[in-house]
């Protein structure tokens, strides 16, 4: 008697980050200057900016952060920690306190 085949599930996997930590993917690094010049590829002005991928449920809960996924905010780098999650996309885990501002749209 043959056996069946189970059929395989593919489980997708996720990052929560944990305690007062939010989960950022880093916008790329400009190549271009504002008044339009090329860089070249050995020079890069560091981009600190990224958009909020996950919020721990520590800070969801927190009325004093008013940060929610998909903002997009300024960040210090120092204490991030990449995590190697996605090849075309560069992740961090960032404690709450290293976000420094949040872009809103004015009403």
């Amino acid at each position: 008697m043959a056996e069946k085949a189970k059929p395989r599930t593919t489980h997708l996997e996720t990052v929560e980050p944990l305690g007062e930590r939010v989960l950022i993917r880093k916008d790329e690094d400009k190549k271009r200057t504002k008044g339009g010049i090329e860089l070249p590829d050995s020079v890069e002005i560091p981009t600190i900016t990224g958009r909020i991928v996950a919020v721990s449920a520590q800070v969801a809960a927190d009325e004093a952060f008013p940060i929610r996924q998909y903002d997009k905010v300024l960040f210090n780098p120092k204490r991030a920690i990449p995590v190697d999650f996605e090849a075309d996309n560069q992740l961090f885990v960032v404690p709450i306190e290293d976000v420094v501002a949040v872009f809103r749209k004015a009403k």
